[in-house]
């Protein structure tokens, strides 16, 4: 016996691959709805082998569905899912709305997925995709030596900013060999063959949100006492988020036992190699499930310093898999009740 699960924001980038995830992994659907706004009302989206129409999420009665996977801007989640979780409907939401609520969960189930045995609101909290794949690859490591403090410079894909993001990279690029001035809309700079220092608006202390983000997200998700410091840069990469990760620990590291936490750790595989070639770039993720580690040494300028390079695919782990694996962490858990 399935679930009934509805998918807020289907015609977007994230909620196209929710819905090819959950088909993938055969996620228990008894009955799949694909809603968004009205102008997208009819409109046609795949799940597995069927073709699902979009239904208007402002007229959607939640009543007797499951599991809410939501993608579609915060301020339509901001409005919609407390109706949803007020009917019942269990809400797994990947805007940055819900993350700080102190009364929702913000999940990675690799890392805290006791913390779904929390649910107050009815309503959990997907991170963002830069913080998910920096907090699975630590996690093995803060078990081991304790994580202190984190600098994080990041390289994230354009897909981020979702479907207009690519358009605008692909259109400059174009533009480039042809002599077009470039359409300067989503980023704030020309993002073809340029990075931007800039990730969300800019914070009173000269941190963009982003890097916000990823500092309080952090704390939340893997340790109160660990502090982050991030630097998020766009760079025109249409799929799969990097960063240069620097770790320092409270307990005197050894790079076997880190090699050897990591190749066990759950959603983590190892590709380091140190010759030409024997890393993870941003391109050998797509469409893949794992936050590849590369480039793994110690670092000599602190005490118990780790450095690594760390890649994933931010539409799936990033974004659509993690929020799937929340789901189906429930059902492992027995937290996710069936109203059919």
């Amino acid at each position: 016996m399935g679930y009934r699960v509805a998918v807020v924001g289907a015609t977007g980038a994230v909620g196209r691959e929710i819905l090819k995830t959950l088909a993938e992994r055969e996620f228990p659907v008894d009955e799949i709805v694909a809603l968004a706004s009205p102008r997208s009302t009819g409109r046609e989206v795949s799940f597995g082998d069927r073709v699902l129409k979009v239904q208007n999420l402002e007229t959607f009665d939640f009543t007797g569905w499951d599991v809410g996977l939501f993608s579609p801007g915060g301020s339509v989640s901001a409005k919609y899912a407390p109706i949803a979780a007020k009917a019942g409907c269990v809400v797994i939401d990947n805007t940055s709305h819900f993350r700080m609520d102190p009364d929702v969960p913000l999940v990675v189930p690799e890392v805290n997925p006791n913390a779904l045995k929390q649910i107050k609101r009815n309503i959990i909290a997907n991170p963002n995709c830069s913080t998910i794949q920096m907090v699975v690859a630590l996690k093995p490591l803060h078990d081991l030596f304790t994580l202190k403090r984190v600098v994080v410079s990041t390289y994230q894909a354009v897909s981020g900013a979702g479907k207009d993001g690519m358009d605008e990279l692909f259109a400059q690029t174009r533009g480039t060999f042809v002599n077009d001035p470039p359409k300067i809309e989503q980023f704030q700079k020309q993002i073809a063959f340029n990075c931007i220092p800039q990730i969300d608006r800019f914070m009173d202390d000269g941190a963009t949100k982003e890097e916000w983000k990823m500092r309080v997200e952090t704390k939340k998700i893997l340790d109160p006492d660990v502090e982050v410091i991030a630097t998020c840069v766009r760079v025109p990469v249409f799929i799969g988020h990097s960063e240069a990760v620097v770790a320092e620990f409270e307990e005197p590291v050894d790079i076997k036992r880190a090699y050897e936490a990591l190749r066990e750790a759950e959603g983590v595989v190892v590709l380091d190699k140190r010759e030409d070639g024997g890393y993870v770039t941003p391109i050998d993720s797509v469409g893949e499930d794992a936050t590849y580690v590369s480039r793994l040494r110690v670092d000599p300028t602190v005490p118990n310093g780790l450095a690594f390079w760390c890649v994933s695919d931010n539409l799936r782990k990033g974004a659509a898999l993690n929020a799937v694996q929340i789901a189906e962490t429930m059902i492992a858990l027995d937290l996710l009740p069936r109203h059919g």
